[in-house]
């Protein structure tokens, strides 16, 4: 029998078909369409009802709460037994999934809740983006370093046209919220409420959408998302909260004034990732994935790579040989192409120098850290961004009041 060398067995991973990667339901399905729609129905002017099978209602609700995933509630019925009964026909009720968008993550979500624009309008394409005007990364969460919030989001929030078109418009969130960049670009207009428990806040929205003959309120919640990320969403610690959320919200239900709509979705889901080499790669002692990079942004999940110019094509061509099987690579043109963040042909132009010139979306159970420039992060056990769907589908659950 002829000798066989290891070489003759070896083979290069066939990288993943970026056609196959899901694309966000940018104008049909998607949490930027949410607000557009209830407040279109109000009677604000110079918006567009897409998801047209929301009936208009007098007064609207929505409740997000941060992390909660529509796979995560199909997962866990006995610990959301009200939210179950809310899921699609098959269970009785009238929910379904819609897209966070692209990158499924916090600041990103957000911005487009609020505006009802898509990231590449909004132009908050990730957690931390480079800024073009200084070349150093921005997070958008944290809003470090600070940067002049009307110039990076300058589009008017919804909540901000529905107060002009007067509608009684109020956010009822944490106390700390109330005076970060993000709510100003994203959530303002109307009146902030800042309630510490999730049961004040709950009592105060009810009261807040009975407080005008036509009203659009918001709620948040956000320590369910920091059970996942510290604990993992197959945690008892997360289990607790989500039966915690479930209470939350039976009690807004219960206390919906006449003619209300409430609309309980979220802003991304969550994965766990495994604590092994295989399943963590550490760009920060990866000599190949490094080369020709500037600058590393996004997350885990979701990286936004920034090459050293004249580099781009080449930090390309590496990203897809070593991570293609497990991500989706592509280069900034081709996601915008693709859709990944917002309808082709749409990207405002200040937005494209903060995409990354090479985008990697995780497929697999596994993420891009960075131990040294991000430690905490690279520590999290549950972690999102990508297109998938169990980060990508998020909840539209509608209860209405006679």
């Amino acid at each position: 029998m002829p000798y066989s060398s290891p070489q003759d067995n070896w083979y290069e991973p066939e990288p993943l078909d970026l056609a196959g990667a899901p694309v966000p339901e940018y104008g049909r399905g998607s949490l930027a369409d949410l607000l557009p729609t209830l407040a279109a129905g109000q009677g604000v002017p110079g918006l567009e009802a897409t998801l047209t099978e929301l009936a208009p209602a007098d007064r609207n609700c929505v409740f997000l709460i941060d992390g909660l995933g529509w796979q995560q509630i199909l997962d866990h019925p006995a610990e959301a037994p009200f939210l179950t009964s809310l899921l699609g026909s098959s269970r009785g009720g009238t929910g379904r999934p819609i897209t966070a968008g692209f990158p499924s993550t916090t600041a990103t979500s957000l911005a487009s809740v609020g505006t009802g624009l898509p990231p590449a309008r909004h132009g908050l394409p990730g957690y931390a983006v480079r800024d073009p005007a200084t070349g150093r990364l921005m997070n958008q969460l944290r809003w470090q370093p600070w940067t002049r919030p009307e110039a990076w989001q300058p589009y008017p929030t919804v909540f901000q046209l529905a107060d002009a078109a007067g509608v009684a418009t109020a956010q009822v969130s944490a106390p700390a919220f109330q005076t970060t960049p993000l709510t100003k670009i994203a959530l303002s207009g109307g009146t902030f409420h800042g309630r510490m428990t999730g049961e004040e806040r709950m009592d105060l929205a009810a009261d807040r959408l009975a407080a005008g003959d036509r009203s659009l309120v918001y709620t948040y919640y956000s320590e369910l998302d920091g059970a996942g990320h510290r604990n993992g969403v197959d945690s008892d610690a997360w289990r607790g909260q989500l039966m915690y959320v479930d209470r939350l919200v039976q009690r807004l239900a219960g206390q919906l004034p006449p003619r209300t709509a409430l609309y309980v979705t979220a802003d991304h889901g969550m994965v766990d990732i495994p604590f092994d080499e295989e399943s963590r790669i550490d760009f920060d002692e990866d000599w190949e994935l490094g080369a020709g990079v500037a600058l590393l942004g996004g997350e885990g999940r979701a990286r936004h790579v920034y090459a050293v110019p004249g580099a781009e094509a080449d930090v390309l061509t590496v990203w897809r040989e070593v991570l293609g099987d497990r991500f989706w690579v592509a280069s900034r043109e081709e996601a915008l192409e693709r859709g990944w963040f917002g309808t082709p042909g749409t990207c405002d132009e200040r937005v494209l120098g903060r995409i990354g010139d090479v985008i990697a979306a995780a497929h697999a159970d596994v993420a891009i850290t960075a131990s040294v420039n991000e430690p905490n992060e690279s520590a999290l056990t549950g972690m999102h961004g990508s297109l998938t769907p169990a980060e990508q589908l998020v909840p539209l659950l509608e209860i209405r009041s006679s």
